[in-house]
């Protein structure tokens, strides 16, 4: 592998990192995954043509093929979506990638990978519905992701400002899903108010944050759900539709 090769995959580690925990809904399994396909065989897009994107791209094609994304691989988990789908959800909208990009992920046609996406945007709103607790110390911001929230089918049970209104809301909702931002200015820490409610309770947790890579280093205890500011609201919906799916298999943050 050459000096070139290398520093793009060093530098693709943050980003399979996220693809990965929000794909298997763990830390500890992403991160596993993302060792194996450093340990396999990678292949790189056909004549280098993606420039910065390439480490990406080739680290997420590696996760694609060692996880099972078959066009037709069955994801088992009830809710209408087929593996492929669900990776591809995942990698058009929380990481971002073109349809022809994420086509190459998973070694499938563009238009293939087109239908997939739409039909599984379909499958959006019909899974399981949570009662989401949201920890952002910005108001308009939070009654934004109040709105998005609720308009991708979700409950809002509160919101709040600080690390101990967020404890307390947690103790008397018992939320099935927490939104939460890293920095809550004076009131506190994100990351430090949902170890507190996990201390007590367990549910899916998507961090917000501004600087995801803080969150994606691989060397400590860390979030499976990580999506980055400014975000569109198509990547909300799916990232808290992947929580809720996934949220049996969260590790605690």
């Amino acid at each position: 592998m050459s000096e070139m090769d290398r520093s793009a995959l060093i530098g693709a580690l943050p980003y399979a990192r996220r693809f990965a925990r929000a794909l298997t809904g763990s830390q500890a399994r992403g991160d596993a995954l993302v060792a194996e396909a450093l340990r396999g065989e990678l292949e790189a897009p056909e004549g280098a043509r993606e420039g910065r994107l390439q480490g990406r791209l080739v680290l997420y094609r590696a996760i694609c093929r060692i996880s099972g994304g078959s066009p037709t691989g069955v994801d088992g988990r009830g809710d209408g979506l087929s593996r492929p789908q669900r990776m591809l959800l995942l990698l058009t909208s929380l990481e971002e990638l073109e349809p022809a990009q994420a086509a190459f992920a998973l070694g499938i046609p563009v238009e293939e990978a087109v239908a997939h996406v739409e039909a599984a945007r379909g499958h959006l709103r019909a899974g399981a519905v949570a009662r989401v607790l949201i920890i952002e110390d910005e108001p308009i911001i939070a009654l934004d992701l109040q709105q998005l929230v609720e308009a991708a089918g979700h409950e809002v049970v509160g919101i709040a400002a600080s690390e101990d209104e967020a404890v307390a809301i947690a103790a008397a909702e018992r939320p099935t899903l927490v939104l939460a931002d890293v920095n809550l200015g004076a009131g506190g820490d994100g990351t430090s108010a949902v170890a507190r409610i996990m201390r007590t309770q367990r549910a899916p947790v998507i961090f917000v944050t501004a600087y995801p890579e803080r969150l994606l280093t691989g060397q400590d205890l860390e979030p499976a759900f990580i999506i980055t500011k400014p975000f569109e609201p198509t990547t909300l919906a799916i990232a808290t539709y992947q929580a809720v799916t996934r949220g049996v298999h969260l590790d605690p943050v």
